[in-house]
């Protein structure tokens, strides 16, 4: 019976199968030579994910890189299901000669992240509904209410959440991007976003997320799913 699993579960599940847990989802990446070899794999992906793949799989294919990322849309959530699939895609690509992996260390251009768009508000559920019809977004699977997140219905764009404020910032910027990131990639990335010019903010919910900002003050999270449990 397909279950729910814990962060810690579904990080683990597939550590060794080239995939990363981040956020809700399972996701890996495929280097390729041309836009043929991309769609081949994403083929063959379909095939062993087989009814499966409607409501589990999507694929970025590019002629440098095929994406797999796998969550159940009915639960917006990782699930013993996912893992299956997780796993039955890198053994179907490793027969291709390819290997799924999360494009950590210097050798890729980077590893594989989901980005989202938080906003601050003193208000959500008030200013919720105009992001929702601005952006043509929905609500994702189960989370309807007044202060969830919204996400493209088509998966193209970066998720919006909303986090409340306390009092009002009119001099500091009240929108800034998550970049969610392997657990093993954070570090990494923090580095060198510092040095970039970056400063570190707060490091104090880490390693659920860092707060950097740029020379200007403009914030950008790193995020992993870990340090959420407690």
């Amino acid at each position: 019976m397909e279950r729910i699993l814990s962060r810690q579960e579904a990080s683990e599940a597939v550590q060794d199968h080239g995939w990363r847990y981040m956020l809700g989802a399972l996701q890996t990446s495929v280097p390729v030579g041309t836009l043929a070899q991309a769609i081949g794999l994403a083929a063959d992906a379909v095939a062993v994910c087989g009814d499966d793949a409607d409501r589990h799989l999507r694929v970025d294919a590019r002629p440098d890189l095929a994406v797999f990322t796998l969550q159940s849309l009915d639960h917006a959530a990782v699930t013993t299901r996912d893992v299956e699939l997780a796993r039955r895609i890198s053994a179907t690509a490793e027969k291709s000669g390819v290997l799924p992996e999360p494009g950590l260390g210097t050798g890729a251009p980077r590893s594989v992240q989901v980005m989202e768009i938080a906003i601050d508000a003193l208000d959500i559920s008030g200013i919720r509904p105009f992001w929702k019809a601005v952006l043509g977004y929905a609500d994702e699977a189960g989370a309807a209410g007044p202060e969830d997140p919204l996400v493209d219905p088509l998966r193209q764009g970066p998720a919006l959440w909303f986090q409340p404020m306390d009092r009002a910032r009119p001099q500091r910027n009240r929108l800034h991007i998550d970049i969610s990131v392997p657990h093993d990639e954070a570090p990494r990335r923090i580095e060198a976003a510092l040095a970039a010019g970056g400063r570190l903010v707060s490091a104090t919910r880490a390693p659920a997320f860092w707060v950097l900002a740029d020379l200007e003050g403009n914030e950008a999270c790193v995020t992993t799913w870990q340090g959420r449990d407690g």
